[in-house]
């Protein structure tokens, strides 16, 4: 069996010039161990996914650079998310560790992963259903990949292909939760989230988040872009429901 760990993480943004190209259905796998890296290829490229084997850092930041991959697989144990996230066109593509063996991973050591910036870690030698798990993720994502390159709500603007958000021309630093969040507001203006709708929406199914979280996360983003935090305009409650966006 696989043993995903439901936790979420905070990504960090940094700054890098925007890849050549922009490719779907396209797997970046970055292993040491080469055979199990190739299995893990012949398994993607059977259904129908454009896969790429590199065995060391710089030959995974020369592909990133070159093709933007549509999701990431690393071994869990050679701790390299961190550095793939230097790349500023990587903070929104998924990354998914892999365990070679069929223990399950320690949930102290799976929770240091999610810190990590990984999204979903898995511990299983059943290729198919690490197939399937991707195809899940790829599929939550297509949407949102066809949607509209920029998004307005009076001064606030989000450019898409920038991975940029301005108030007034003042450019925002967001996380990338932060950012999916908001992009969930300004594609749906004026629709109220549930707590839970918007979790799903950014996080995915199937991740144990208290509805807490979120709340955390709107404060945290209320500060950056609002004129006044303590009286939101833009991001408003709606008692008993959650949040919307203001038109």
């Amino acid at each position: 069996m696989i043993f995903p760990c439901p936790v979420y993480s905070h990504l960090v943004m940094l700054a890098t010039p925007p890849p050549i190209t922009v490719a779907r259905n396209t797997i970046l796998i970055f292993m040491e161990a080469e055979p199990f890296a190739q299995s893990l290829k012949k398994a993607f490229d059977a259904s129908g996914y454009q896969s790429t084997v590199v065995t060391t850092e710089s030959a995974a930041y020369a592909a990133a650079r070159t093709v933007l991959p549509s999701l990431i697989i690393i071994d869990r144990q050679q701790g390299t998310s961190a550095t793939l996230r230097q790349l500023r066109t990587l903070i929104a593509v998924p990354i998914v560790a892999v365990q070679e063996g069929a223990s399950p991973c320690c949930e102290d050591d799976c929770i240091q992963d999610y810190d990590r910036d990984i999204d979903l870690v898995i511990c299983s030698q059943n290729i198919r259903e690490l197939v399937a798990r991707v195809r899940a993720i790829l599929r939550r994502r297509e949407p949102r990949l066809e949607s509209h390159a920029h998004y307005s709500a009076g001064s606030l603007r989000m450019d898409l292909d920038r991975h940029e958000v301005t108030v007034n021309g003042r450019l925002v630093d967001l996380t990338p939760k932060e950012f999916q969040i908001l992009r969930q507001f300004l594609e749906s203006p004026s629709r109220a989230f549930s707590r839970q709708e918007m979790l799903n929406r950014v996080w995915g199914d199937g991740f144990a988040l208290e509805e807490h979280a979120l709340d955390v996360h709107i404060h945290s983003l209320r500060q950056k872009i609002e004129a006044d935090p303590a009286s939101p305009k833009i991001i408003v409650t709606v008692r008993g429901i959650g949040y919307k966006l203001r038109a």
